[in-house]
């Protein structure tokens, strides 16, 4: 069999296994590409591809440390001092609520943030008289770029590990660099674009008619919840741990000297990968150990779950297109041609994937290592938020979430999966990340 023939019937196993994984849903991802994987070794012969395993730990490490927090109330209190910002902005909500929302989703690394805060977000646009579909749809998209803009998301350990395999002076802190004022261009864009959208509550029929109709009653008030004492200590701890991290990102020297370069007996800095998980368990523990939270407790919170789901169908995923790319090097030479040509390419290949899989981790794995074969660093990286492209398509549960609880029907889906109410969001909020993202990426 050619080589070219050899590509095409093995990427063929991988679009079938990714496309079952996406049906099936959840852990189905991983699953089906660890199917793949054992398909391209077992009847192709292929030798086997190395496997994520650093970001899988660090995913690991993060959600343990997450979970402590959320154990400790410490989710809880994000989210209601988040809630409060909102509320005492109301009149600028289309801008405050998304920008909070992409600062609270960098900071914690999780977009299960933003869900706590989508009756926040709807009950007071609805008291100011602002049209709900404005604020809810750019936040959800927010969300999305504040994960590509957190130390510790899911989505950077994926990309961590293959910027530094590429490149070991190129860490944490340069990609925060570009990728964080990339995502507020693109959340402040789509933000801009959104509060001219639509017709306001009292203009708008549909509104109107099912008011008529009582089918929408007034939010109800917002109630204190009760969070408990420990939850703004363990916030703190672990904010101060993601910090701990940027910081030993800028600076090297932060990090011990252990592994040895050469035969003279010269070492350098511990890796990023292995600081990251080192930091985040020791960051549980001391949440666990300072708020006296049971260790059987932070093991049945929702984080764990989600997190061991996105650990998962990073590992099976990402085996599957390793495997596969470092078998088939005629798929990367031929992408590469298209990409050193037309390196925008790279971020509508992002972008477009994304919103198949709907996995950033999955996207990154599988495509970033393309644009690294051809393309500088801080190119790639520059294009990296388009994985915000996992909006495009209304299969989020956070887009769902806003749908249904916004009674006004004005945040909506339609018959044509392509057209509702996150599409100008998606493509405004792309528009302006990567743009800034590759300015920036010039100078770092």
């Amino acid at each position: 069999m050619s080589e070219n023939l050899t590509a095409v019937v093995e990427g063929l196993v991988v679009i079938i296994a990714i496309v079952m994984g996406v049906r099936l849903g959840g852990i189905g991802l991983g699953l089906w590409g660890a199917a793949g994987t054992a398909v391209l070794i077992f009847a192709f012969k292929d030798t086997p591809g190395e496997p994520p395993v650093s970001a899988f730990f660090i995913i690991i490490a993060v959600i343990t440390a997450s979970a402590a927090m959320q154990a400790a109330g410490g989710i809880d209190w994000l989210v209601g001092v988040a809630g409060n910002i909102i509320q005492r902005n109301p009149s600028r909500i289309t801008y405050v609520a998304p920008m909070v929302t992409f600062l609270f989703t960098m900071g914690a690394g999780t977009g299960n943030i933003y869900l706590s805060l989508i009756p926040v977000i709807y009950a007071t646009s609805y008291e100011a008289k602002i049209r709900p579909e404005r604020p809810l749809s750019v936040s959800t998209i927010a969300s999305g770029l504040g994960l590509t803009a957190s130390p510790v998301a899911a989505a950077m350990a994926a990309m961590l590990a293959l910027v530094t395999l590429q490149d070991k002076n190129f860490t944490l802190s340069n990609i925060l660099m570009i990728t964080i004022p990339a995502g507020i261009a693109g959340v402040l864009l789509a933000s801009f674009v959104m509060s001219h959208r639509g017709k306001n509550l009292e203009d708008d029929e549909v509104y109107q008619k099912r008011l008529a109709e009582g089918k929408i009653k007034a939010p109800e008030p917002l109630e204190e919840t009760e969070i408990a004492s420990t939850g703004k200590l363990s916030a703190i701890i672990f904010l101060v741990g993601v910090a701990f991290i940027v910081l030993a990102g800028l600076f090297p020297q932060l990090r011990p000297d252990v592994v040895p370069t050469d035969t003279k007996g010269v070492f350098d800095p511990l890796g990023m990968n292995e600081t990251i998980q080192l930091s985040m368990f020791v960051v549980a523990l001391i949440i666990v150990m300072w708020t006296h939270v049971k260790p059987g407790d932070v093991a049945k919170q929702p984080l764990i779950a989600s997190g061991l789901v996105a650990a998962i169908a990073l590992f099976g995923l990402a085996w599957m297109t390793a495997t596969y790319l470092d078998n088939n090097p005629v798929v990367i030479s031929s992408i590469g041609d298209i990409v050193t040509k037309y390196p925008l390419f790279l971020a509508v290949a992002l972008f477009l994937v994304c919103a198949l899989t709907t996995s950033q981790s999955a996207t990154t794995n599988a495509i970033v290592p393309i644009g690294l074969a051809v393309l500088a660093v801080p190119t790639v990286v520059g294009m990296w938020p388009s994985l915000v492209g996992c909006f495009l398509l209304p299969a989020n549960g956070t887009q769902l979430a806003a749908v249904e609880i916004d009674q006004t029907g004005s945040t909506h889906l339609t018959n044509n999966p392509l057209v509702h109410s996150f599409t100008i969001p998606v493509l405004t909020g792309w528009a302006g990340a990567v743009v800034v993202g590759l300015l920036v990426s010039r100078f770092v």
